[in-house]
């Protein structure tokens, strides 16, 4: 492995390289934005210098809690409870304008707080409203997938419970009929995706003109989506007298459209604007061969921790997430050719532990928001500089760290660096000669797959003698239960004897004197059994033939006679009257 700081992966410069990329006004925006911070960061360092001397003066300075911010009582209380008590940046600077019924326009990146940061607002100034009629909700929020609807569903719904508030999650996927009935019977937050929403609003479910404050998460995303005419088709249904909250990790034309059109005179907050800004966040380019990508793949994804691993496609995530369980590694696929009950089993499982990888495709990773993940790997490169952004912002979430590596094969060096300035992005570069690396363990905490194969069987060993031991106990109980029925069946039987004594009651001898007299009996019967019996047997059709008696000349005459009406000289004195002889 070698650093490359030789000219052969050089960043281009812009307008030197006759084939580089035109670079737009987001590039010169991000740069400038870089170089402001990295004054600010000089700033700090000398400020913290400077801190050092004057610990005193530190330490008196004041520290906000939830509770300045101006929240209902309740929710304070219920962030207590749960071990929240200081805002995050974002928070501290958006809440007290959305308590005050201000248009917000937020600019943070995934993350930061964005949720809290509007949701808190929104149930606070709703808690003293009206009661919520049926199909009318008074609180919006319009989310760009089904996953981030539900995770902000559940993010807020600890907080509106105390409030006496009812949330609901409107989205694909799931089942209509019980969208309905929710709504018929009122809701008062509609967490929504814009597909869905316009379905219901479609036939009669739902009604936005009796919305009080409308909130837009991850903007940018559901233009990138194509969602931006579902939402103001949705937007322009909710009155305009109403509070509006944007929240956006980048402002493109199409999002500026969106504020220009329904924000007025919004209050701005931009806290840690862009992933490449983050300070907590390295990233690492691995120039790879590609007979090696999957070996180096199964390394990093063997590593302890979360990781999320990227691609482009659905069939590539199904194969490299099959790829990872057959090397040991406790893999599965997100994307959106998925139901969404699977899709929700996979990331219950992920954030539960079960699973230390997700194997994701950009649409589908837009949805996760997962504590805890340390790494991000793009097995396939990001499209432009804002997927690249989206998938950086998986990681290093609410001030912890975070790595960013993006695997590289030789003949898309040029292309990845150029998206990396794009993205004002400083990240390390290395060749990888092998497809284990020390180099990469270090900065990856990748290992071999001889440990991680090691490690597997060690857990099944280990699985196996834990179900030996507990078949083990299920033997010993079965053993003295059949112990117990037994003295059981001893006992009652001793208690049978001494009953039938103490009644008198003999036991049944006569009844064997009996038996041993029907024996010779039997012996009798069956003898005669034996002996041959001769039966009259009915007469065959051939015997029964031969016996039956003969006609002779005389009958057939006199019955060719009767037949031919003539008759017998004898009858002639029987003509006259009836013979009573």
């Amino acid at each position: 492995m070698s650093l490359v700081d030789d000219a052969r992966f050089a960043m281009p410069a812009n307008g030197s390289d006759a084939d580089s990329l035109d670079t737009d006004t987001d590039t010169d925006t991000l740069d400038a934005e870089l170089a402001e911070l990295t004054d600010v960061d000089s700033d700090l360092d000398a400020d913290t210098d400077a801190a050092d001397d004057t610990d005193a003066d530190t330490d008196t300075e004041p520290t906000v809690t939830f509770g300045d911010l101006g929240l209902h009582d309740d929710v304070v209380r219920a962030l207590a409870k749960r071990g929240v008590t200081t805002p995050f940046p974002i928070q501290a600077a958006t809440i007290p304008d959305a308590l005050a019924g201000k248009d917000v326009l937020g600019r943070g990146r995934t993350g930061s707080g964005k949720t809290l940061s509007f949701g808190l607002p929104l149930l606070t100034r709703l808690a003293d409203g009206e009661r919520t009629k049926a199909k009318h909700p008074r609180g919006l929020i319009l989310v760009p997938t089904r996953e981030l609807a539900m995770q902000v569903a559940d993010a807020l719904e600890p907080f509106g419970s105390v409030l006496g508030l009812r949330l609901k999650v409107v989205c694909g996927g799931t089942s209509m009929s019980n969208q309905i009935y929710a709504l018929e019977r009122g809701v008062d937050v509609l967490v929504a995706t814009p597909g869905r929403l316009r379905d219901l609003i479609n036939r009669g479910s739902a009604k936005m003109d009796e919305v009080e404050i409308a909130v837009l998460d991850e903007a940018d995303q559901m233009a990138d989506m194509g969602f931006l005419p579902e939402v103001t088709e949705i937007l322009d249904l909710v009155p305009a007298g109403g509070q509006r909250l944007l929240f956006s990790a980048t402002l493109e034309n199409e999002i500026d459209s969106l504020v220009k059109r329904y924000l007025k005179n919004p209050v701005t907050h931009e806290v840690d604007p862009s992933a490449g800004a983050v300070t907590t966040m390295t990233h690492h380019i691995l120039v790879v061969k590609p007979k090696d990508k999957a070996p180096i793949t199964n390394a990093i994804a063997a590593r302890k921790g979360r990781t999320i691993i990227f691609v482009r496609t659905q069939m590539g995530a199904d194969r490299v997430a099959q790829q990872l369980m057959e090397a040991g590694v406790k893999a599965d696929a997100l994307h959106g050719g998925m139901t969404q009950g699977a899709r929700t089993r996979v990331l219950g499982d992920f954030k539960d532990g079960y699973l230390n990888v997700v194997v994701a495709t950009d649409v589908a990773a837009r949805g996760i928001h997962v504590d805890g993940i340390d790494l991000v790997l793009n097995v396939d490169p990001a499209g432009d500089h804002k997927d690249y952004l989206h998938r950086s912002g998986r990681t290093a979430r609410a001030g912890r760290s975070g790595i960013v590596v993006t695997l590289v094969l030789p003949h898309q060096r040029r292309g990845v660096f150029r998206l990396m300035e794009d993205a004002g992005v400083d990240a390390s570069r290395h060749i990888l000669d092998h497809a284990f690396d020390a180099e990469v363990a270090r900065i990856t905490g990748a290992r071999s797959l001889v440990e991680v194969q090691a490690e597997s069987a060690s857990g099944i060993a280990g699985a196996a003698e834990r179900e030996v031991a507990e078949l083990t106990r299920e033997l010993e109980r079965a053993q003295r239960r059949a112990t117990e029925l037994r003295e059981e069946a001893d006992r009652l039987s001793a208690r049978a004897a001494r009953e039938r004594a103490e009644l008198g009651i003999e036991d049944e001898e006569p009844a064997v004197e009996a038996d041993a007299a029907e024996a010779p009996v039997a012996a009798v019967a069956a003898a005669e059994a034996e002996q041959p019996v001769t039966e009259e047997r009915a007469p065959s059709y051939r015997d029964a033939r031969s016996e039956r008696p003969a006609y002779n000349n005389r009958d057939r005459g006199e019955r060719g006679d009767r037949e031919r009406g003539g008759f017998n000289r004898d009858d002639r004195g029987d003509r006259g009257g009836r013979s009573f002889g």
